[in-house]
């Protein structure tokens, strides 16, 4: 089990936290975003008819909290992502890009 590390108790306003634009292939997401020692914590939302410009090898937990999400693996599986479902993947583990139909929200750890 992987330790967090040298990061003190703290609260996240995520409405006060400033939002940054992503633009994908069709649509956009904006970030709030948080650093917190070496974890980089993010409510994302996404935008209807969002899709990821990219494979992300990157280790995510993402967790939905509105909308429906869908993501697609390299060898052609896909999953979606509806409010309270979470998944997990690890760096380098799965090349993995998502889309939304409707917009979605999720809370990701990475």
């Amino acid at each position: 089990m992987r330790n967090i590390e040298n990061i003190p108790f703290g609260v996240t306003d995520w409405a006060s936290v400033p939002r940054s634009e992503h633009k994908g292939t069709t649509g956009v997401a904006h970030w709030r975003t948080a650093q917190c020692g070496s974890i980089r914590v993010r409510m994302v939302e996404y935008s209807p008819l969002y899709e990821a410009d990219h494979w992300c090898s990157k280790g995510h937990v993402l967790l939905g909290v509105s909308g429906e999400l869908e993501t697609e693996l390299t060898d052609g599986r896909r999953f979606i992502l509806t409010p309270g479902m979470s998944y997990q993947v690890a760096d380098d583990a799965e090349a993995h890009r998502s889309s939304t139909r409707t917009g979605a929200t999720l809370f990701i750890v990475d």
